[in-house]
């Protein structure tokens, strides 16, 4: 008796547990951020290398607190990549990392169909908007535009354990 009551614990906490760990992973870390209180959409400039603001409507936007990797955003925009490529710098990215499935104007498989079949281009956003973490803004030709953090070389470094080199920037 004792050790059939003993195994009903065991099973109640493991789904007690699994049940708590994916709602944290999918639902509790993520806040959806407003209007207002979200970053506005730039592009780094080829001439000056700094972020610059471009125009865009219907910001949607999720981060967490949790990881520097979390952001993800939907927006509307009346340019187009032909337009934008003359004069932001583009981005090799062409694979966004997925969205919970709640957040349904971010789809990563069909953001990457985009980027592969030149439908889209990545721009990059920002450098370091975290330390090894770039900002990465993908636009479509119909106007629809995306936002997610991507690990850059540095990152890949710092958190893979590789010795980070003079290259990367300072850690704050």
């Amino acid at each position: 008796m004792a050790g059939k009551l003993i195994g009903i614990v065991i099973v109640v906490s493991a789904l007690v547990a699994g049940a708590a760990l994916y709602y944290l992973q999918i639902y509790g870390f993520y806040t959806e951020i407003s209007d207002q209180d979200a970053p506005p959409v730039e592009l780094v400039s080829r001439a000056t290398q700094s972020p610059e603001r471009i125009s865009y409507s219907a910001l949607k936007a999720i981060d967490a607190d949790s990881s520097p990797i979390r952001f993800r955003a939907c927006f509307s925009t009346d340019l187009t990549p032909a337009t934008l490529e003359k004069t932001y710098t583009k981005s090799e990215a062409d694979e966004p990392r997925n969205a919970p499935k709640w957040f349904d104007c971010f789809d990563a498989a069909a953001i990457a169909e985009e980027l592969n079949a030149g439908t889209a281009t990545a721009f990059l956003g920002q450098k370091n908007i975290h330390f090894g973490v770039d900002r990465i803004v993908a636009i479509t030709q119909d106007g629809r535009g995306y936002i997610w953090h991507e690990l850059n070389d540095c990152g890949e470094k710092a958190y893979d354990g590789t010795i980070v080199g003079e290259e990367c920037p300072k850690r704050e």
